[in-house]
């Protein structure tokens, strides 16, 4: 028998009423959709440019092009006239100029606009694209990563081929720890490294060196002769790959020093306005699951380090001093909303704002950005249940403003329930929230989709989803939780599935089923279950442990640790952090908690849908599932995406067919 659960339930209804005939959303609406993000604030907080993100459906691709807006909503255009990709605006000290990076025949490229005459100028001729800009306080230069292109261990000389032969491609050779990444494929050899650039135009200067990546954005002191940033500069950096220090390196000789020096990773480092002090943050790594990131404040040659100790047992990101160099701003996620805060100096935490992110076009997780101007003016990319992000502006003390919507066509969603229970396990509260169909009726019942969310140090909110809105116009009610492992609920929540993954992240999913089923939305018999990656996993152990499930679909899942950690990209990155030992040592630990031990239990009809060039579970990974359930003649369908990497819904019409197999599966077994 499971315990009684106590239910607390909030209700949040849509800002605008819908009538009962007007459509609901649909899959070819995804192409519709439009949202911001890295907004950035003008120095006098008058002005915000941002990336105008979107779907062409023409090209089956995302959009990306810089607008500008004043801060009162007025006066909104795009920034150029240019019909191409444009990305990482960044506003001049004196807010005259705004440099950014364009997409050319040659490759992505550096550009400034002057914000007067709106003339745009490419100031550069780059062999690689450039990321993380940054300007020097006096505005004559621009500080940027690039990589540098390297070579491999050659071990055989090649043939002379006849003219005109046709040959094979010459074989690959690698030596590398990390050599591939999901969502790019084969990494070529190299490294980057830092460079500067006069702001108006010039030869570009490599001022970093060694054999190391140093792919964070730098930040100059406020007299120009110095960068700071982070990087793993020790001598056994590839397999020391969760540590990372701060550098300060001279611009005029190149020299580079290290500033911290523990066994974490330190990252995100700030130069206060004064050039006193740099704020980043950090752990010294205890290698589990989960730890949390904490504030740290140095002097700018890294003496007198100091944790500003805050009352917030949540791991903050993307600190920002203020302009008085009194404080810092950061962002941080809280049961499930992703907020900005502020601290002074001794630790006294404000919030600033909720309702933080909505870039995450697909499932409702985390994110999005913001920027402080000189007078604490704040732009910010603004989530919300009913649409993707939009564009707010906040200050210290007051209620966030809305500046424009880029999405207010699309307005019938299912609406959405925020819900409480108790874990049978332990009586810890797990939250989750459920989305009922566009056009709910009362007392009706309608089947019920539990969608399971990935990471599993990830957290879903109260954050629009397009995946899961078709999921209800659909006509199910979808139930969404953040079981154990969770972020958003404190370091202790998020590690209890350290070397214990899946454990009891099971029992609070299945609790929160049964939750939703005393709301009598839906019934028993009409259960049906579905996640991706780490919900890919959920979904697979879930239908191996009960027969409560009419079907399922497995989404790009792990299901067999032992083959899953030496295959994937991230395959140096499991061993004692998440489990214990690598698999050769620890064989009974790695298969226990592999939901291919299972497999014998299940007898749900189950769709295993994989991309294939995921490189983060791979797609043989999912064919253990499929082949396994063929045996044992259970009914079962492979979905393989061609062309797809991980992120199955990186392409619009990949995420629409993603949703729509998973529905008309789910609609063969719906009573």
């Amino acid at each position: 028998m499971r315990k009684c659960i106590s239910i607390f339930l909030a209700l949040y209804l849509p800002v605008l009423l819908i009538s009962q005939n007007e459509p609901a959303f649909t899959s070819m609406d995804v192409f519709e959709l439009e949202w911001v993000t890295s907004p950035q604030i003008s120095p006098d907080g008058n002005k915000i440019v941002y990336e105008r993100r979107g779907m062409d459906i023409m090209k089956d691709s995302r959009t990306s092009s810089l607008w500008i807006i004043n801060a009162d909503g007025t006066e909104h255009y795009k920034l150029t006239e240019q019909n191409v990709r444009e990305s990482s605006p960044s506003w001049s000290p004196d807010g005259q100029r705004i440099a950014f990076t364009s997409s050319t025949d040659e490759g992505s490229e550096l550009f400034i606009y002057w914000v007067k005459t709106g003339k745009i100028a490419r100031i550069s001729q780059l062999p690689n694209s450039p990321r993380g800009l940054s300007w020097s306080a006096d505005g004559k230069w621009l500080a940027f990563s690039m990589f540098v292109n390297g070579s491999e261990l050659s071990l055989v000389k090649p043939h002379k081929k006849p003219k005109g032969a046709k040959w094979a491609d010459a074989p690959r050779v690698t030596t590398r720890v990390k050599h591939e990444a999901d969502g790019s494929g084969y990494m070529k050899p190299g490294y980057s490294h830092l460079f500067v650039i006069p702001s108006e135009g010039g030869t570009y200067r490599q001022i970093s060196s060694g054999n190391y990546h140093h792919k964070s954005q730098p930040q100059w002191t406020p007299d120009g002769k110095m960068l700071v940033f982070n990087a793993n500069r020790k001598e056994n950096w590839e397999y020391d790959f969760r540590n990372s220090e701060i550098y300060s390196l001279n611009i005029t000789n190149g020299a580079i020093e290290a500033l911290t020096d523990r066994d974490g990773p330190d990252s995100n480092p700030i130069v206060s306005p004064d050039g006193k002090k740099i704020a980043y943050i950090g752990f010294k790594d205890k290698r589990e699951a989960y730890q949390i990131h904490h504030l740290y404040t140095m002097n700018i040659d890294g003496t007198d380090k100091t944790e500003i100790k805050m009352k917030l047992d949540r791991s903050i990101y993307n600190i920002q001093w203020s302009s008085d160099a009194k404080g810092v701003y950061f962002q941080y996620d809280n049961h499930g909303d992703t907020k900005i805060g502020y601290t002074d100096l001794s630790g006294k935490v404000t919030e600033i704002t909720g309702s933080v992110g909505g870039t995450s076009i697909g499932r409702p997780y985390g994110g999005g950005s913001y920027t402080v101007s000189n007078n604490e003016k704040i732009a910010f990319t603004l989530a919300n249940i009913h649409h993707p992000a939009e564009l707010g502006v906040v200050s210290k003390g007051e209620k966030y403003q809305k500046v424009m919507s880029l999405n207010d066509d699309l307005l019938n969603y299912g609406t959405v329930e925020e819900v409480w229970y108790k874990s049978s396990y332990d009586n810890r509260d797990i939250q989750g929230w459920i989305v009922k169909p566009p056009h709910f009726e009362e007392g009706k019942k309608y089947p019920m989709l539990v969608e399971n969310h990935g990471g599993p140090i990830l957290n879903y909110g109260f954050r629009f989803s397009p995946e899961i809105q078709l999921y209800a116009t659909a006509g199910y009610v979808v139930f969404y939780p953040n079981p154990r492992g969770s972020t958003s609920y404190g370091e202790e929540f998020g590690n209890l599935l350290y070397r214990n993954y899946p454990g009891q992240d099971y029992d609070d999913v299945m609790d929160g089923v049964d939750a939703v089923l005393k709301l009598g939305y839906t019934s028993e018999d009409s259960l049906f279950v579905t996640g991706g990656s780490a919900g890919g996993i959920m979904t697979a152990w879930m239908i191996g442990k009960n027969k409560r499930f009419e079907a399922a679909a497995v989404i790009k899942p792990v299901m067999n640790w032992i083959s899953k950690t030496l295959v994937a990209d991230n395959y140096y990155g499991y061993a004692n952090s998440r489990y214990e030992g690598q698999p050769w040592e620890n064989l009974e630990h790695y298969w226990k908690f592999s939901p291919i031990s299972l497999v014998g239990n299940i007898e749900t009809p189950t769709l295993v849908m994989v991309g294939m060039n995921d490189l983060r579970t791979p797609p043989s990974e999912a064919k253990q599932l499929y082949h396994a359930l063929k045996l044992r003649n259970i009914e079962t369908a492979l979905v393989e995406i061609p062309g797809s990497y991980h992120f199955i819904g990186n392409r619009p019409s990949q995420m629409i067919t993603k949703v729509e197999h998973i529905i008309a599966w789910f609609e063969r077994y719906r009573k």
